[in-house]
């Protein structure tokens, strides 16, 4: 995959609270290779290769972060083609920035916020790093959902800041919200209920799998909390919720088809 178009999934980054235990958690699940790259001060960034092929990264948490209680999570980003463009625009719909704008490094230019719903993200405008090199491949990223508070709202949001087209669809009784950039469809969304608790409004990252309950099971034996065992969406596949061992979450998926 060369430069993504505004707009598409293009990063996963995972910060751990131990990020020893997490590169070994994630390989012995997906079978993902670990590169590690010295980034100064006894740090590194670790990018995780599937086939060869970098399907996401993950760092041990910073001091800062631990201070102000990050726990471990997976954070998604989406490819722009101007962060600071898209902050002019974001910002005035009621968006907040929490980190950035600013360039990491020749890799490109990055911010991270939270849309007035309340679910953070990241925006990434590439330089030399455009981002996943494969999806929609067992092991890598195949779907995005946001789940969130006001359906309509985020979609709005959304096409103004990102140019996201939508098609609303009947779904296991539930109006689910499939999302596009022209004509790919690339994640989801769908509107929070009483049922969800405080679950707060959030992004999920789905990675393809070619057995659902053969991973599930294999996840919890390497320690991890299934949250949602494995259901069957009629016409898509079969998926599973899960926490790893350090209470990141994330979403394994059988599909039926391949998605796009």
């Amino acid at each position: 995959m060369d430069k993504k178009q505004q707009g598409q999934f293009c990063w996963l980054e995972l910060t751990a609270a131990d990020w020893q235990q997490a590169k070994s958690f994630y390989c012995d699940l997906f079978n993902w290779r670990a590169d590690d790259e010295d980034i100064g001060d006894g740090m590194f960034y670790t990018k995780m290769h599937c086939n060869d092929k970098i399907v996401a990264a993950m760092f041990q948490r910073m001091p800062e972060q631990e201070e102000q209680g990050v726990m471990t999570n997976w954070l998604t980003y989406i490819a722009v083609d101007n962060v600071d463009d898209t902050l002019a625009l974001a910002e005035p719909l009621g968006a907040t920035v929490i980190a950035g704008p600013h360039n990491v490094m020749d890799a490109g230019r990055m911010a991270i916020l939270q849309e007035p719903n309340g679910a953070v993200f990241a925006i990434w405008q590439a330089n030399q790093h455009t981002g996943i090199e494969v999806r929609d491949v067992e092991g890598a990223l195949c779907w995005s959902e946001l789940a969130t508070l006001n359906r309509e709202d985020s979609k709005a949001f959304y096409h103004q800041v990102l140019g996201w087209e939508f098609d609303d669809k009947d779904m296991m009784g539930i109006t689910y919200t499939e999302l596009k950039v022209g004509s790919h469809q690339e994640g989801g969304m769908l509107e929070m209920t009483e049922e969800w608790g405080d679950t707060p409004p959030h992004w999920m990252n789905y990675f393809a799998v070619d057995d659902c309950e053969k991973m599930a099971n294999k996840a919890q034996e390497l320690g991890a909390v299934i949250c949602v065992p494995p259901t069957q969406i009629p016409e898509v596949g079969r998926f599973s919720v899960i926490n790893d061992p350090q209470g990141a979450t994330f979403s394994i998926i059988e599909l039926l088809t391949p998605v796009g």
